[in-house]
């Protein structure tokens, strides 16, 4: 599995939040993508906080475990 944590800039991705998450501020995560990777961060800490860069292939293959 291919997981890192990317230190540069992720500027210019269109993130999206789950439409399940509230609008009470609550633990939500956000998902943007390119054509090699799925980025994910915490929805409460957009400007400098952690992101994970995920591969496509592992992104589809935790998607597929979920809907199941």
């Amino acid at each position: 599995m291919s997981v890192e944590q990317v230190a540069d800039s992720v500027d210019g991705l269109r993130w999206f939040k789950s439409s399940y998450s509230g609008s009470d501020g609550g633990d939500c995560v956000e998902v943007a993508a390119d054509l090699d990777a799925v980025y994910v961060r915490d929805s409460k800490v957009v400007d400098g906080g952690p992101v994970l860069r995920v591969g496509r292939g592992e992104w589809a293959a935790l998607v597929a475990l979920a809907g199941e």
